[in-house]
């Protein structure tokens, strides 16, 4: 394990509409780390992402970056210049992905 901090078990009631594809009261943060703090941290509004930022130790989020390709590349290039990572070090960013995902999504 990657620290001794205790991980949330639930996802506060104001923060369930981030997770409209779930059953957000279900959502146990401790079993689904990544998920929970790539939703929050891309999708969720300041509040959301302050709470992410209190409760999950910092190396996770950073590994959440480095992984989870869900985040918008504008999100992805935010939380990179927060935790000061190379853009090639986050997941969302890397060229093939973003490739693909012009040609998927052309917005």
């Amino acid at each position: 394990t990657m620290t001794t901090k205790q991980l949330p078990k639930r996802i506060p009631k104001s923060f369930y509409i981030f997770f409209w594809d779930t059953e957000a009261a279900k959502v146990n943060p401790s079993k689904y780390p990544y998920y929970v703090i790539n939703r929050l941290l891309d999708k969720g509004n300041l509040e959301a992402a302050r709470w992410v930022r209190r409760n999950f130790p910092e190396e996770l989020i950073i590994e959440t970056l480095k992984t989870k390709r869900d985040f918008s590349p504008w999100n992805g290039v935010f939380w990179a210049r927060i935790y000061n990572l190379p853009r090639q070090a986050v997941a969302c960013l890397e060229p093939h992905y973003l490739t693909r995902r012009k040609q998927l999504w052309p917005y």
